[in-house]
């Protein structure tokens, strides 16, 4: 092959991944080949740096139907229901191409779960960004980058007619090359009616369903395994392009077709379009397929058997479906104004045979391309940042006004309420929503089927993950699974999306391994299995990696959708407690970010017994009657969680506790929640405190036109304009 070192540089292959395919092949690759194989093997699809380290997460409970290796992972949540949820990252398309990058994120995750068989009931997102706060140049074009993502994710989200029901959205410098765009979605169906993405049984069809094929996201996958640099930005071509509408109209025409028993294996064409969809199908069944090329629908012309691989146009799937069948389904996509073609069948090979024309133009065996795919071994190093961060505390800084700093820490972008953000979502569409984005902690939809309700939370501090990358990690799962049990609900399982750096970094390697094993041992001790995940690396501009951030969404379920706890305050005169122990913890802080400009510091304390405990003491409190409203503690302590609870809940808050050293005030201990109750029931809450071994103190009452803890004093009237109108100040000052 000419120019060989061009092509294999082009497609990120190395020169020792050549040889390996020709072993494999028996022979030199073509294009085509090469093309597959560099999609197949590049780190979106493959996982080769990351795969030592996912081995050993814990998947199993008696609640988990389907754990990590299909589209998505399932849970049982009773009377012979399911959810089924995955969440994904979408970081490279979206910094080069905001809209279309988080519309086709949102596009993917929904086919991964509608795939499975079950209707998408909600979406959340997890979304990072730089500092838009800045004068210059950066600060605009994050600003840009924070409309273009809301956008994308409105406009696809709300025409698909799935409700966006919440997420999570923060600062850093770090990602001012890199910001970070991550999609959850959650679907319910019948566990006995789940569907999954393998291709088996001799001589079945195998049938393209869904948009034309365009040249549009070709070398997507590729693209997204590496670094940006200034040329970046040439990449515009690799990023999809999504059309909401198809996906409704695939969306609708996927389930008229599941409730038939046509179906053997289905599988959505995601990153690495028709190559990873035909390969994963036919390597989970063990079997070989044989495609006709020039029977793919087209939109362009002249396109090539390389291009009908590669590209990643949206709003595709591929279905393996009994023989016999083939006309009664293309007739249900025709009835949805879909394209659908038989393109091939299964066979008993193991091979991939791919024709055109006729003409065989690659011939791969499948088990290999993934069974054989690079398995990684990077080395790792601990940062040597480590070292001197740890000697920064709340006491080596100077002292601010407790006033002051309740001011800074409540404008805040981090803090402050995003309805500028989730006012573009639809939230209520199919009339399910109990929490609805900016009610605080987790989103809540009731499932119609069973009267029960499903929580969900998205969790994530890079800040901890910076300072601590395995603690960082383990608080991620623990402050999700908090935000669920604030509802009443009970956590039961994790997805995942791990967004670091270049791997080729061996602190950055380290960085995920402590990530990894964070995550491990804190499902493990809180009893809630990871289902599915996704890992995204190369999140790094110039030499600058993202901080870890090892976003977690966690799913919970409530036994009664009557049930479900707000988070704001209710009632004037009711009493508000905080549960859980307070020390002077700053590490990682909302207060050091805020008023220093540092991330630094000790992580504070994790202790599972005590999470768990919180857990138990709010789940049960509200069984018996006796919690009005639950709120986590988090960032900036428990002086914003209460300011966040009076502005939300329109209500003041007169305190009359302060702890020793006031600044406590601000600390970001774990493992703590504030809670209102009517004052009658004060003694049987403390009596279930006690119970459970886990402390109540009563903080103040719920009342009054003024905010005040401690020596903090603010009128309401101020305390909700900054809350509620600080973001879209800031984000739209450009325009």
């Amino acid at each position: 092959m000419e120019n060989l070192q061009e092509i294999l540089k082009s497609h990120k292959l190395s020169m020792e991944d050549y040889e390996h395919i020709k072993k494999i092949l028996g022979r030199e690759p073509n294009l085509v080949e090469i093309g597959i194989f560099s999609a197949m093997w590049s780190e979106h699809c493959s996982y080769k740096s990351s795969k030592k380290y996912l081995k050993g997460f814990p998947t199993e409970a008696p609640w988990v139907i389907q754990g990590p290796g299909e589209n998505a992972g399932v849970i049982d949540i009773g009377d012979g229901m399911a959810a089924v949820f995955k969440m994904e990252s979408h970081n490279h398309p979206s910094f080069i191409e905001p809209y279309q990058g988080a519309a086709t994120g949102v596009g993917g995750i929904l086919r991964d779960v509608f795939t499975m068989g079950a209707r998408p009931v909600a979406n959340l997102n997890a979304l990072r960004f730089g500092e838009v706060k800045r004068e210059d140049e950066t600060g605009a074009h994050q600003r840009y980058l924070v409309r273009g993502v809301v956008a994308g994710i409105g406009g696809y989200g709300n025409c698909v007619g799935v409700p966006t029901i919440g997420g999570e959205m923060s600062f850093e410098e770090c990602y001012n090359g890199n910001i970070l765009v991550n999609a959850f979605t959650l679907g319910v169906c019948k566990k006995d009616e789940i569907f999954y993405g393998r291709a088996e049984g001799v001589g079945n069809p195998v049938i393209y369903v869904g948009s034309k094929t365009g040249r549009d996201g070709l070398g997507g996958a590729v693209m997204s395994s590496d670094s940006f640099t200034e040329e970046s930005k040439s990449l515009r071509p690799t990023v999809q392009v999504g059309d909401p509408f198809t996906e409704k109209l695939l969306l609708e025409a996927c389930l008229e077709l599941f409730k038939t028993d046509y179906v053997v294996g289905i599988q959505d064409m995601g990153a690495a379009g028709l190559t990873s969809s035909s390969f994963e199908m036919a390597g989970r069944a063990g079997s070989g397929m044989r495609l006709y090329l020039e029977k793919v629908p087209m939109r362009e012309e002249g396109m090539t058997p390389y291009e009908l691989m590669l590209s990643e146009s949206q709003e595709r799937m591929l279905i393996c479906a009994k023989k016999g069948t083939e006309e009664e389904i293309l007739k249900i996509f025709k009835k949805w104004d879909l394209d659908a073609e038989v393109i091939g069948e299964v066979t008993d090979t193991g091979d991939m045979e791919l024709y055109w024309h006729g003409d065989l133009v690659a011939k791969i065996p499948v088990a290999p391309v993934s069974e054989e795919a690079p398995e990684l071994d990077r080395p790792t190093k601990k940062p040597e940042y480590l070292d001197y961060i740890k000697e920064i505390s709340i006491d080596t800084v100077s002292h601010v006004d407790n006033q002051e700093a309740f001011e800074r820490l409540l404008g805040s972008l981090e803090v402050v309420d995003k309805s500028w953000v989730y006012s573009q979502y639809d939230s209520m569409v199919q009339t399910n929503t109990i929490k609805h984005p900016g009610s605080l902690d987790a989103s809540v939809i009731r499932v119609k089927e069973n009267s029960k309700a499903i929580a969900m939370s998205s969790k994530c501090n890079p800040r901890y993950c910076y300072i601590d990358p395995k603690g960082g990690a383990a608080a991620a799962v623990m402050a999700a699974g908090r935000n669920v049990a604030m509802t009443g609900a009970r956590p039961l399982a994790i997805t995942d999306c791990l967004n670091y750096g270049n791997p080729e970094n061996p602190e950055v390697m380290w960085q995920f391994a402590q990530g990894t094993e964070g995550i491990k041992e804190a499902c493990k001790a809180l009893n809630t299995p990871v289902v599915s995940g996704n890992v995204s690396l190369y999140n790094e501009t110039e030499g600058q990696s993202v901080y870890p951030t090892p976003t977690v969404v966690m799913v919970g379920l409530n036994e009664n959708q009557e049930r479900v706890l707000p988070s704001s305050f209710q009632n004037e005169n009711d009493v508000v407690y905080i549960v859980g122990d307070t020390y002077k913890e700053f590490g990682g802080s909302l207060y050091l970010k805020e008023l220093f400009g540092k991330v630094a510091g000790v992580l504070p304390k994790i202790d599972y017994e005590r999470e768990l405990k919180l857990w138990e003491f709010v789940i049960e409190g509200n069984k018996r009657g006796l919690i009005k409203a639950a709120k986590d503690v988090g960032s900036g302590g428990i002086a914003i969680a209460l300011a966040k609870m009076a502005a939300v809940g329109n209500r003041g808050f007169l305190g009359n506790f302060c702890f020793e050293d006031s600044r406590e005030i601000f600390s970001e201990s774990f493992s703590r929640a504030l809670i209102e109750i009517d004052p009658k029931n004060m003694h049987a809450l403390e009596e279930l405190a006690s119970e459970i071994g886990i402390h109540a103190i009563p903080l103040g009452t719920v009342g009054g036109d003024k905010f005040t803890l401690c020596d903090i004093e603010m009128d309401m009237g101020v305390l909700k304009k900054i809350y509620f109108e600080t973001f879209a100040n800031e984000i739209e000052r450009d325009l």
